[in-house]
């Protein structure tokens, strides 16, 4: 090869007609045409057609290349006779005049030129750098790489300053299992990988600054799902000094419209994004992080029905804890009885026991209810959730409000699916607000925190002292778009007096609180500043943004479901000395799996 500079596909256009280029890249496709060879050269950049006529000496080999081997061609740049207009360099191809094979490819598990769609994620997994070469998400990474440089430019514009936190840390009771980490310098102690930076941006707060943000890596033994990865995500990490919860919302509302808009052509459906209370969330839409581009709210009817004759629902009536709520489904949508009886063993399937129904066509009334309810209870029905003409109600019924409108919930969104109910374009934000700060613990029979152990109780101490436990809320919030919680957050506790009876309600003592939080307990007791935060999932707002169903598309290097990274083969076993060193001994149970 020659000292020629070597060139990207992405420098390359019609200007570049008649000069001498260099390329190095991948062969992404080989085309023999007998008389020409075409190879479409890709690299990180773009694509870029080169042409070998037979009278070349390296004719031959070329002919026989492997897609995905990396070559290094020379060659002058010409007009092409058809032009391509879905690439870049769609009017340009090189003739060829010096070629090189850097690197071979083995024949691959699964094509490149082509995603993989019937690959199983496992092999796409232990071939993540050729996964990562397939067109779809190559972009992907690009845009997760061009999206955190973004916010980071965003939280610097908006006041803010970037802190780094420890990775090794102590284990504290935050909500899910911690990653332990064994010291070799301590014989039984560990280490805990953070489950989120809590405690120390508290302590940034409490050190007197008073913007913080971290692109934090978090680590929480979790099992998979399609929005959560298991093991290791990214969030955004905020914490605000001297900040009011409206204030924080006003800074967050601001980035996210910001960051929503910039990156994608939807339009924000609400601004400022609706307040709606947690209790309202779960009896309305049956869930903490409801999709608001959709109607199909559940409507409390148990008053319009408090007469009822129908022992079912006079059942759920008088239960403490009994929910009677009504779903307007819009005309036209459901009038089949295949449809009826599809949903009757959809909503068995979430729990409930069945789905009476009403519809209301030309003034006849019609439905599995028609006769357990009297005309002035359907009229009545009719006026709750403003039934018109060709719509049909549903009812989700429980004796458990707290099961039975989770459920209710899980109805919702399969009604919407099944009957194609058309969902506003955009991004529906909203926030959810007033969370339970305690919540009753069933498996040990005590009162538990719900949400945050270190948030502030609204009320204060005051309420700690004189309410039912389970009755107040806290200054806790989610921020919730398009059914995807995105982040938790909260104004949090900074006075020691109310940290001490906040956790005593949870059957903590105050050498526990001491042992377990030490650094925030002393913190405390040195003028801590009014603070709170939030924490924005950087892989779901970028699985949002790339409408893609799975968060592992969004990640470079994912674990797997279970979770394992096949790539690496981690977790793996280690060498006998390695335990030793870490004062570790595995069991031979163990060791047998």
């Amino acid at each position: 090869m020659t000292a020629l500079r070597s060139h990207t596909c992405g420098e390359l256009n019609a200007n570049a007609i008649g000069q001498t280029v260099r390329l190095m890249g991948f062969a992404h496709a080989v085309r023999n045409l007998g008389g020409l060879l075409f190879i479409d050269l890709r690299d990180h950049y773009g694509m870029t057609q080169v042409v070998i006529h037979p009278e070349q000496a390296f004719f031959q080999p070329a002919s026989e290349l492997r897609s995905e081997s990396v070559i290094a061609i020379e060659g002058h740049v010409r007009r092409r006779e058809s032009i391509n207009k879905k690439i870049p360099t769609g009017e340009i191809e090189i003739i060829v005049e010096k070629f090189v094979l850097e690197s071979p490819s083995e024949i691959l598990p699964f094509p490149v030129a082509h995603n993989p769609k019937e690959e199983s994620e496992d092999t796409r997994l232990k071939y993540r750098f050729l996964d990562l070469r397939t067109e779809k998400m190559h972009r992907n990474i690009i845009f997760r790489s061009q999206f955190i440089h973004y916010v980071r430019n965003k939280m610097v514009e908006l006041g803010f300053m970037e802190f780094q936190t420890p990775i090794l840390t102590s284990s504290s009771p935050e909500g899910a299992r911690d990653f332990l980490v064994p010291s070799r310098l301590h014989p039984g102690h560990f280490y805990a990988l953070p489950q989120a930076p809590q405690q120390f941006k508290q302590l940034l707060m409490c050190s007197g600054f008073d913007r913080y943000f971290q692109i934090a890596p978090c680590f929480r033994d979790e099992d998979a799902r399609a929005d959560r990865s298991p093991g290791e995500f990214y969030q955004l990490d905020v914490e605000m000094a001297f900040a009011t919860q409206e204030e924080i919302f006003t800074v967050i509302e601001q980035l996210m419209v910001d960051l929503f808009t910039r990156f994608s052509d939807r339009p924000i459906i609400n601004t400022p994004f609706p307040r709606i209370p947690y209790k309202y969330a779960l009896e309305t839409y049956g869930s903490d992080k409801p999709d608001l581009r959709f109607g199909l709210e559940m409507f409390d009817v148990k008053s319009v029905l408090q007469s009822t004759t129908f022992e079912v629902f006079q059942k759920v009536i008088q239960a403490p804890r009994g929910v009677l709520r009504a779903i307007r489904l819009p005309q036209g949508a459901a009038q089949s009885r295949k449809f009826f009886d599809d949903a009757q063993a959809q909503a068995r399937a979430f729990g409930l026991g069945g789905l009476p129904y009403l519809s209301l066509k030309d003034g006849e009334w019609k439905g599995s209810l028609l006769k357990q309810t009297t005309d002035a209870e359907r009229s009545a029905l009719a006026s709750t959730v403003k039934l018109e003409n060709g719509d049909a109600i549903v009812f989700v019924v429980g004796d458990d409000s707290r099961t039975a409108l989770a459920q209710g919930g899980k109805l919702r969104t399969w009604l919407a699916d099944t009957l194609k109910v058309e969902k506003k374009h955009g991004w529906a934000f909203c926030w959810i607000v007033d969370f339970p700060f305690y919540e009753w613990n069933e498996d040990e029979q005590k009162i538990d925190f719900c949400h945050n152990p270190f948030s502030m109780p609204q009320g204060g101490l005051d309420a700690l002292n004189n309410q039912d436990p389970l009755e107040i809320l806290a200054y806790q919030y989610d921020i919730v778009c398009n059914g995807v919680e995105l982040s938790s957050g909260a104004i949090r506790n900074h006075r020691r007096d109310i940290m001490k009876r906040a956790f005593e309600l949870a059957g903590y003592s105050e050498d526990e609180i001491h042992s377990r939080f030490p650094a925030l307990w002393n913190a405390f007791s040195y003028g801590p500043p009014p603070h709170g935060g939030i924490a924005p999932g950087i892989d779901r707002m970028i699985m949002l943004l790339l409408d893609e169903p799975n968060i592992r598309q969004v990640i470079a290097f994912p674990l797997n479901q279970k979770g394992q990274d096949l790539l690496m083969n981690a977790p793996s076993r280690v060498k006998e000395k390695q335990l030793v060193d870490v004062h570790i001994a595995v069991c031979a149970a163990q060791t047998s799996k």
